[in-house]
């Protein structure tokens, strides 16, 4: 194994897994493989057409987690981490069989010590149902209570989606991920869908003896190009559509004004089942995002298309280092959004968990990413500092995997995968990690 970079130590967090829950994350569909044993998702049918995914792989294999789960389960267990997040792929689970899995994988992390959070949608919808359907959130609502009937006796700590804004916008308004839909602004229902979905699933959780739930959203500071007043407009918009539509129904029962007229069914109602109360806010960082005013043209930018009918245009952040896929390395956001949260949502914003936070790099002296991870921690000890309840810090991912239209060619592990062979190789980071919960200990 190579040996981590010697850095500063880290400060010192909350001590015990009941206040700081350390962790890593990863989805099923990135790392399980084995399609043939479950029914099909939508993931697959996007792969299945040309041109969709860069490289033109698919998940059919990916890491085989699904046959060499004792194997990650080990490396979990060598880390040292409290939690492991996965996601449960509905897909299996409606496969004769395929609740077994999770059964053994479940027993498997308790035996090793390490605490299963699992992810109840991680993208991977049934392809037979579709989020602009209202049923597929009572659907999504009768799933989650198998899984927690099942798994609820070992299961204590439960996470109902993963980044709905993403599977709204990637997936159903630019088409660049699965399913592929280019609906725009036709897309928001397919939000209150997710965000109705997230509210019987904590409803069918509740009833099965849950007592831990939180979300995954994805957030990031928004910051517009200048003080220019359209580039100021453009800005606070993009942040009502990727931060306060998914966040303000959930912490304060309505919906952004002008946004609630926008959605399907009766709107009221339905919002008395989204703000479900919570135990927790999940929110997976990664950088903030610069806006400006259209340009009345196509924009490429992160590997998408944005047309050019959009009410803002995402500009690039300068002067910052970037990771290989691109992405500026900005740890400082990290503190911002969190205390701006703080500020915003008061009281009514639960204790928070970090369950995503990482970066592709490649290599197995991966000393960026290890820079990456110490500088992020860093800034969110000081979010701590100022106030915000911080409850625990998921990196993503453990492993190496299938970056969903990406393919293969990005690289989020701590633990490198040979494609080829299946062989794990853990990198620097990994022991760098390792060394830092030793010493949080």
């Amino acid at each position: 194994m190579i040996r981590p970079m010697a850095t500063n130590p880290i400060p010192q967090f909350p001590a015990s897994p009941d206040s700081f829950l350390w962790g890593v994350s990863t989805s099923a569909h990135q790392i399980e493989g084995a399609t043939d044993g479950r029914e099909p998702s939508v993931w697959d049918a996007f792969t299945a057409e040309p041109g969709r995914v860069k490289d033109g792989s698919t998940a059919a294999v990916a890491c085989d987690h699904y046959h060499r789960y004792r194997e990650d389960v080990a490396l979990l267990a060598g880390l040292g981490v409290d939690a492991y997040r996965f996601s449960v792929s509905w897909p299996r689970v409606n496969s004769p069989g395929g609740l077994d899995f999770y059964d053994r994988l479940v027993d498997e992390l308790c035996a090793a010590g390490v605490r299963p959070v699992p992810t109840l949608f991680h993208w991977d919808l049934p392809v037979q149902l579709d989020w602009l359907d209202r049923d597929t959130a009572a659907r999504f609502a009768e799933y989650v209570s198998v899984v927690a009937a099942r798994l609820g006796d070992r299961v204590t700590k439960w996470i109902t989606l993963n980044e709905p804004a993403e599977h709204t916008l990637l997936g159903h308004a630019l088409g660049a991920h699965a399913p592929g839909k280019q609906l725009l602004f036709d897309a928001l229902p397919v939000a209150h869908h997710q965000l109705l979905a997230h509210g019987l699933a904590v409803r069918a959780l509740r009833a099965a003896g849950a007592t831990d739930i939180g979300i995954a959203n994805s957030h990031g500071p928004t910051w517009p190009a200048s003080q220019d007043p359209a580039d100021l407009e453009a800005a606070g918009f993009y942040d009502l559509l990727l931060n306060r539509l998914f966040a303000e129904p959930l912490l304060l029962g309505r919906y952004p004004e002008g946004l609630g007229e926008l959605m399907p069914g009766d709107v009221a109602a339905d919002l008395k089942v989204i703000a479900e109360p919570i135990d927790w806010y999940g929110i997976n960082y990664y950088a903030p995002t610069k806006v400006g005013s259209p340009q009345g043209a196509e924009i490429e930018f992160g590997g998408l298309t944005l047309p050019a009918e959009l009410p803002f245009s995402v500009r690039e952040i300068e002067d910052r280092p970037m990771t290989d896929f691109g992405w500026p390395v900005v740890p400082e956001g990290l503190t911002e959004l969190l205390t701006t949260f703080h500020e915003r949502y008061g009281d009514r914003l639960p204790p928070v968990v970090i369950t995503e936070n990482g970066c592709s790099y490649e290599g197995l002296d991966d000393q960026d990413r290890i820079a990456y991870l110490d500088g992020h921690l860093r800034a969110l000890h000081r979010a701590m500092d100022a106030g915000v309840d911080v409850r625990g810090y998921f990196v993503w991912s453990l492993l190496d995997n299938f970056e969903w239209a990406e393919g293969y060619a990005r690289r989020f592990g701590l633990v490198h995968v040979d494609y080829e062979t299946l062989t794990r190789t853990p990198k620097a980071s990994y022991a760098w990690f390792r060394d830092v919960l030793r010493a949080q200990r």
